[in-house]
């Protein structure tokens, strides 16, 4: 039996991470509406603490794209087919990654992450479970095209992008990243993504604002985040956490907002925030099928399949490839 290779190809992706961190956290708090992009959210501590976030009451997303996974798993490995390289885009799942690599014969596994640490901690128990499976974890930003590693060179690839992540980027951003999938994965590639659905509004505040404040805590985690990797001075304690759903939009809005008059630096620099002045950390955008289907015909990917849950509550969606290598 093959031996899994672990390689941590930081050679393969972007290594000035903290360089591109320092210029989005000072260009966004230099704004007049003050807002970060969400990708900041995953250090090691605010991947820990969206792992917890997954198990809570009210945040249905994972157990419902879970529970869509595990009943259809056997359309989904008839139609990816066998012998495709997985491209995880995000550390992978300790419930998710495994639904797939268990039905799908892979001939590799590339989870990309913008954490390293959490990148080799998630990979960890893979490995143990997956002996046979050449495995080659990348830390870098999948917003940027990435270069699988040459060991796998020359296989169709699988993208696979679960729990709804491109809901959090405005939808001409989540058309970009979707090309930019699209020319990693190369020629008749085929990508497997996870999307939330529009529903009540009551359901989906509190899935964003849980009664144990760990949303809170991932939200605000970000501050000190600043405050540790930036030399900032953020009085987090001077700072609530917000969830609110914009109906024109279609989206949840994750907000920092002020308690009181503040000042503080970062970097060097100082900023100021008035009492009730917010910074927007997040937006996790619904769709329907109609705007599914037209997000990602934007993006290079022709819909396949659509499987979704009983409740109607969430959708997995597997895609083709369109057209010619957009690298060329």
């Amino acid at each position: 039996m093959a031996t899994a290779a672990l390689l941590i190809d930081e050679d393969l992706g972007d290594i000035g991470l903290g360089s591109q961190f320092r210029s989005d956290v000072l260009s966004g708090l230099s704004q007049a509406r003050k807002a970060i992009p969400a990708r900041w959210f995953y250090d090691h501590r605010g991947s820990e603490l969206f792992e917890e976030i997954t198990v809570l009451p009210e945040y249905y997303p994972t157990r419902t794209e879970v529970s869509i996974l595990t009943e259809h798993c056997g359309e989904i490995a008839q139609a990816v087919g066998r012998g495709r390289v997985v491209v995880e885009f995000g550390a992978g799942s300790a419930t998710k990654t495994p639904l797939l690599l268990d039905r799908i014969d892979a001939a590799g596994y590339v989870p990309i992450d913008i954490s390293g640490d959490f990148l080799r901690e998630s990979c960890a128990p893979l490995i143990a479970r997956y002996p046979a499976l050449p495995i080659h974890p990348v830390e870098a930003d999948f917003n940027a095209p990435a270069k699988i590693p040459q060991a796998l060179a020359g296989r169709d690839r699988l993208g696979f992008f679960p729990g709804s992540t491109i809901g959090n980027m405005e939808p001409a951003a989540a058309i970009d990243l979707l090309r930019t999938m699209r020319e990693t994965l190369g020629n008749g590639s085929m990508l497997l993504i996870g999307m939330d659905r529009i529903k009540a509004e009551s359901t989906l505040t509190a899935a964003y604002d849980d009664a144990m404040g760990v949303t809170a805590a991932f939200n605000l985690n970000l501050a000190h985040r600043i405050n540790r990797e930036l030399d900032g001075t953020i009085p987090a304690y001077a700072l609530r956490h917000r969830a609110v759903w914009n109906d024109e939009r279609a989206r949840i809005e994750m907000h920092l907002e002020a308690l009181q008059d503040i000042s503080f630096t970062v970097d060097g620099y100082c900023f100021a925030m008035a009492s009730g002045e917010t910074i927007h950390t997040e937006n996790s955008h619904k769709y329907d099928e109609r705007g599914a289907t037209t997000l990602l015909l934007g993006g290079g990917w022709e819909p396949r399949c659509i499987w979704k849950d009983k409740e109607d509550r969430f959708m997995v969606i597997l895609a083709d490839a369109l057209g010619p290598d957009l690298t060329a």
